[in-house]
């Protein structure tokens, strides 16, 4: 398989992105387990991926979320073989995360007419799975504000009309950030 110079350049972000991030983490957190570094730096990098695809083509590719859900899987099912009592608390939290990002998703794609995209319903989903119940609804309000005001700036500008549409899936990364390094 050949890889695109789109998808190198990608790719070669995406590993800066980790990259950065990882030492940021080692420097600035303390007393943080391997599991939520782990967590933390894959679901930035899926979702920076997520952003990228979202800003060059306005989709969220579908392998992309089930490939987030693979590796959340992979990501506890271990948790729950060394240490079942937290990786239960772990999983449900994490399923609560994931009802409430697709479905407050769900709920505005429904209402709104598909003003929403259904790629952004299952991201927030996916990505409900790693930051769990407690940290999915900021990463959603803060992505979702910066997204309000970014559109009401653009419109009032006439860079855009209300008819246009924005890529979400940015401001739902820089919401999912914000919600990391604000903790």
């Amino acid at each position: 398989m050949i890889i695109k110079i789109k998808e190198r350049k990608t790719a070669l972000y995406c590993a800066g992105l980790m990259t950065i991030l990882l030492i940021w983490l080692i420097m600035f957190m303390k007393e943080l387990s391997m599991f939520f570094i782990l967590k933390s730096s894959l679901l930035i990098m899926l979702s920076y991926i997520a952003m990228v695809c979202d800003i060059n083509t306005r989709r969220i590719p579908n392998m992309l979320v089930l490939a987030m859900i693979a590796v959340w899987f992979l990501l506890i099912v271990p948790m729950m073989f060394f240490d079942l009592e937290n990786g239960i608390l772990l999983f449900t939290d994490s399923l609560y995360g994931m009802l409430i990002g697709g479905g407050l998703f769900l709920l505005v794609y429904l209402i709104s007419r598909k003003g929403l995209g259904g790629g952004d319903v299952k991201f927030m989903a996916a990505a409900g799975l790693y930051l769990g119940f407690s940290d999915t609804v900021p990463a959603i309000l803060y992505g979702s504000v910066l997204a309000a005001i970014t559109g009401l700036t653009l419109v009032l500008l006439k860079k855009l009309n209300r008819k246009d549409t924005m890529p979400l899936a940015p401001f739902l990364f820089i919401g999912i950030m914000i919600t990391f390094f604000t903790k």
